[in-house]
């Protein structure tokens, strides 16, 4: 399965490469394989590429809606940015980056819910944050 088949998001806004592991309404874990070729590095920063901490936590948000998504009471279904709390930034992100991305539900309710994520480069943590979400 591919990222596509579940989310709504496509390029350039999808931010999952590959899908690594889903338990349907509880948690899902991908990766993002940072080129270099992105649409933000040449802006974020000139001369020293860096990803941007928002779109971290945007790659974490859409791994959980993975795992929302796969449940079937939520299939087809659009979970919606509610608010980001606790977003921490570790780590600088660069070209050439594998940013394995993690995202559990801490509560699941039938129009909305909390989930906690991180994203890792090479098992360090770059960036943690919690998650609150509407579904549409």
């Amino acid at each position: 399965m591919s990222p596509e088949d579940l989310l709504p998001h496509r390029a350039p806004f999808l931010f999952v490469d590959e899908i690594l592991e889903i338990v349907p309404g509880d948690s899902a874990r991908g990766v993002w394989r940072l080129t270099g070729d992105e649409w933000f590095f040449p802006g974020h920063f000139p001369g020293r590429p860096t990803l941007p901490g928002v779109l971290m936590c945007e790659a974490i948000a859409q791994v959980g809606a993975l795992a929302v998504l796969s449940d079937e009471r939520f299939a087809g279904r659009l979970p919606l940015f509610g608010g980001i709390d606790k977003a921490r930034f570790r780590r600088q992100v660069v070209p050439g980056d594998e940013l394995v991305l993690e995202c559990s539900m801490t509560k699941l309710a039938a129009r909305a819910g909390r989930g906690s994520g991180r994203a890792l480069v090479g098992g360090e943590v770059a960036t943690e944050c919690d998650l609150m979400f509407v579904i549409a």
